[in-house]
């Protein structure tokens, strides 16, 4: 059974623009626990709501699919790559990226303000104020939700 998640990118660094070009990409430098732990729990063929962060419009933009199971995240370990971590070893890797392939992306953007307003939604990590995590658990319902919404 699939599972659904939410990926934050901000679209001046990767967009689903891009994603559609590359048609697949590794998701790495995500430095945080829990994050990490939800892509540690992906599996092939999970369902990915792509989400343009820090944007004029902010909001999920398209749909992505896992097509690679978590593996180390090789940024740690480059000193010249902006997610370099020097306390991790390729030994005993911290942290870990998976990768993902591009499925549709929306006609429109289903912005952050939307999803607050819509009932359906309610419960939805990231809606709730102070949720920063780029990488998030997301029920089948609102998954569907957010589809029918940007189809609507």
């Amino acid at each position: 059974m699939a599972k659904y998640w939410l990926m934050k990118s901000e679209p001046s660094v990767f967009s689903i623009d891009d994603l559609a070009r590359d048609e697949k990409t590794h998701w790495d430098g995500v430095r945080n626990y829990q994050a990490r732990n939800f892509m540690q729990s992906m599996k092939l063929k999970d369902k990915v709501l792509f989400y343009h962060s820090n944007a004029d419009e902010t909001g999920v933009a398209g749909i992505a699919e896992v097509c690679r199971e978590a593996y180390p995240d090789f940024s740690a370990w480059d000193p010249n790559d902006s997610h370099f971590d020097p306390k991790t070893k390729k030994d005993a890797p911290t942290w870990m990226m998976v990768d993902i392939a591009f499925v549709e992306k929306f006609p429109r953007i289903v912005t952050l303000h939307e999803m607050k307003d819509a009932p359906q939604l309610e419960g939805m990590t990231v809606i709730q104020k102070g949720s920063r995590l780029s990488v998030q658990s997301v029920s089948e319902e609102h998954f569907k939700a957010v589809v029918k919404m940007a189809k609507g």
